[in-house]
Parts: C-alpha cells; sequence; structure tokens
C-alpha cells in the first residue's frame, strides 16, 4: 500500500443542500467523468487561492445556476479517503437557504432524496460515512 505521505491531497468541498421538506439534493456523476454513474452531494476541488467557501459558491453558480452566499454555508463534518492516486480530504457544508431552482447544468441527474434513502444511491467511498450523519443531523 502507498503511503498518504507519497500521495497528493486533493480538497474538495461538498454541500448538503436541504429543503424544506428536509431532503438532501444529490447529483449523479455523468458519462465520461471520473465515478460516472455515482451520486454524490454537490461541489467541487478548492483552486488555488479559494477558500472551500468561495470554491462551493462558485461550484453551484456553475452546476446548479444558484446563488448561494457564505453566510448560508453551515461547515458540518468532513470526510478523509484514500484513494488509489491521491489522498481526498473534504469539508461539507449544510446549506439551506440559496436562490434560483437548482438545475442541471453540466450533464449531471439531480435528486431529491430523505436522509435516511441515501443509502439507496451508488455513491463514492469518501461520501458514504456522510449519509449517517446526515441521517442524525435531519
Amino acid at each position: 500500500m502507498t503511503t498518504v505521505s507519497a500521495l497528493p491531497t486533493v480538497l474538495v468541498a461538498a454541500v448538503a443542500l436541504v429543503d424544506d421538506d428536509n431532503r438532501i439534493l444529490i447529483a449523479q456523476r455523468p458519462k465520461g467523468k471520473s465515478m460516472a454513474g455515482l451520486w454524490e452531494f454537490p461541489g467541487g476541488k478548492v483552486e488555488w487561492g479559494e477558500t472551500p467557501e468561495m470554491a462551493l459558491i462558485r461550484e453551484l453558480k456553475e452546476e446548479l445556476a444558484i446563488d448561494v452566499t457564505e453566510a448560508c454555508l453551515a461547515p458540518f463534518t468532513f470526510a478523509s479517503h484514500i484513494y488509489e492516486k491521491f489522498h481526498l480530504l473534504m469539508p461539507l457544508y449544510v446549506c439551506r437557504r440559496w436562490k434560483g431552482i437548482p438545475r442541471p447544468t453540466e450533464g449531471q441527474t439531480l435528486k431529491w432524496v430523505r436522509s435516511a434513502n441515501l443509502t439507496d444511491y451508488e455513491m463514492p467511498p469518501a461520501d458514504i460515512p456522510l449519509i449517517a450523519m446526515l441521517r442524525d443531523l435531519l
């Protein structure tokens, strides 16, 4: 096994968008992307010079055409997972307020799901431990 220190760390920010019915928005990764077909919490890679919050605001505008302010992003937990070629560090935020209606802009499929049903959707390994924590929250 490769030691963690030999792997690059990739910082990705994710968000659990929670609607008025306490459902969480998940997105299915489109064909052509790594882990295509798996469901995930919206978000993306934190670029150089960005905070995780800035990355989420940018990614949610690009991927879902919604506007989120930093004040509406509540830090919740994080995932740390070693993939074959990198170590993923992923803070997860909870957001209950945004402007606009989430719509897919990058070929992904979106679903609003109750926290109790998140395990019905195949997710990347790093996302799986987050499910139980969201279930406890909601």
